[in-house]
């Protein structure tokens, strides 16, 4: 399909049209009306569907659903907005050829709007609103792959060049990151025949992982009272998800290593061995150094097996440039779900930007859930006055905070030098943002110079140290 897609904010051109080249379509872009008005009256009938934001630096998206209609008769247009509000008005001026899409985009808000396309250009108004329609699978659950950070952007190139291979792939990412909204999006971009079948390794007992990693057989133990199949089998020519396979018991491990090499399972109690043919995509909040470090948590064999492609889903604390997206989709979401028409305010976003969020986007969009609850009926303006106000993970923080400080006194005690402090500080700041050196200079108020130069004296006393 030959598209353009016109928007002035260049992270979200591209990190847009990258999404679209990944469902192989081909993009022309424009960063303004006037560029876009030459594109398309300049070649006729060229563009198959035009995705226009609404707001541009030299004028409204809205000056290009003339021209388009009148060079691109047969074309498709979607309005791109922040504001749902939109939607109503749009359709009143041009009728059921315009689509609405509602800003931050996810990968399957544009498949579900194309694909609609395809199968029937003159279904009317259809549901591309972001949210208003349910996917096939639950990408959205947490906002979809939303952001355009150069983070988030590595994250979209790895998933594109994953898709088109079969192997397997493992997630690494702290609780609530999204692991299972990345393995949605992989087995989607993959286009894979097969559905996508999860199972969370560390909810299952011991006596009930083998059954439902492999199947059974009836009467193969006591409650077999029918076959089953297990995940394998069911997810034959499509993905299987092993959530948290980290804390598969270690004797399960060479079972499934088995497994994996043969591309061959045989239910309990059964005897006869059924071919599968799925990717196995694995996900794990431990890091990748400590799985390969001796074979406590995860055989050396079985985790080469599984990560052949490893991914690292960053944290939310070193995107926070993602933030107003997010926070804005979700807003969008509630919005669509209550028929409402809330915004949030450059202070509350603001206030979200500020904080640390240890729980990622799932705490962020808990947080926004609850403080869109406790705003009162006669505002429009979602309430955030503090995080603590809305986020019960920085209240049970701030509690464990107010016990440790009463019981342990302040940790600026007597007799320790400014050196010794400034060095904790540092070290803690590292910690908390990954080694990111740049960030952490930004978060210390200091230059990079002076922290690398902090980092060397350090490590020299260190060795210094060690020598003695």
């Amino acid at each position: 399909m030959q598209l353009l897609l016109v928007d002035d904010d260049s992270g979200f051109l591209n990190a847009t049209s990258k999404l679209l080249t990944i469902l192989e379509h081909n993009v022309a872009t424009a960063n303004s009306v006037s560029t876009a008005k030459l594109l398309i009256s300049s070649q006729p009938n060229r563009f198959d569907q035009l995705l226009i934001d609404l707001m541009l630096e030299d004028g409204s998206g809205l000056e290009l659903l003339d021209v388009a209609m009148e060079h691109c008769p047969n074309a498709r247009i979607t309005i791109i907005t922040g504001n749902s509000a939109v939607k109503s008005l749009v359709k009143s001026l041009y009728g059921p050829k315009v689509d609405y899409l509602i800003k931050p985009i996810s990968l399957d808000d544009l498949k579900g709007l194309l694909d609609r396309d395809d199968e029937d250009s003159d279904q009317g108004d259809s549901k591309s609103t972001a949210g208003e329609e349910g996917s096939s699978n639950d990408l959205l659950n947490f906002g979809g792959l939303i952001g355009e950070s150069e983070s988030m952007q590595k994250l979209y190139e790895q998933i594109a060049r994953v898709s088109k291979t079969r192997a397997n792939v493992m997630l690494f990412g702290e609780s609530g990151v999204g692991k299972e909204v990345v393995a949605n999006a992989i087995h989607f971009v993959s286009k894979a025949k097969g559905e996508l079948v999860p199972i969370n390794c560390g909810a299952l007992s011991k006596d009930l992982i083998g059954s439902e990693l492999f199947g059974h057989e009836k009467g193969a133990f006591t409650g077999a009272v029918a076959r089953k199949e297990g995940i394998f089998e069911q997810g034959n020519k499509g993905t299987v998800f092993l959530d948290e396979v980290t804390e598969m018991p270690i004797d399960m491990q060479p079972n499934l290593l088995r497994v994996l090499e043969t591309k061959q399972v045989k239910r309990l109690g059964g005897t006869k061995l059924i071919d599968f043919d799925a990717r196995v995509i694995s996900a794990t909040n431990r890091k990748q150094q400590d799985l390969m470090e001796g074979n406590k948590i995860m055989r050396e064999d079985l985790f080469y097996r599984l990560a052949i492609f490893p991914i690292h889903i960053p944290p939310l604390r070193t995107r926070k440039e993602d933030i107003p997206a997010l926070a804005n989709y979700f807003v969008g979401q509630l919005n669509l779900d209550n028929d409402t028409s809330m915004t949030l305010s450059e202070e509350g976003l603001s206030i979200l930007q500020s904080h640390h969020w240890p729980g990622n986007v799932r705490e962020l969009r808990h947080s926004i859930h609850r403080a869109y609850i406790m705003t009162p009926d006669d505002e429009d303006v979602v309430r955030i006055d503090s995080i603590e106000d809305i986020s019960l993970l920085s209240q049970v923080h701030k509690s464990d905070e107010n016990i440790a400080a009463k019981e342990a006194g302040s940790a600026i005690a007597p007799g320790r030098t400014i050196a010794e402090i400034e060095r904790e500080l540092i070290e803690v700041t590292m910690k908390d943002l990954d080694g990111d050196k740049k960030k952490a200079a930004d978060s210390l108020g200091i230059s990079l110079k002076t922290l690398y130069s902090r980092l060397n004296e350090y490590e020299r006393l260190d060795n210094t140290s060690a020598k003695e």
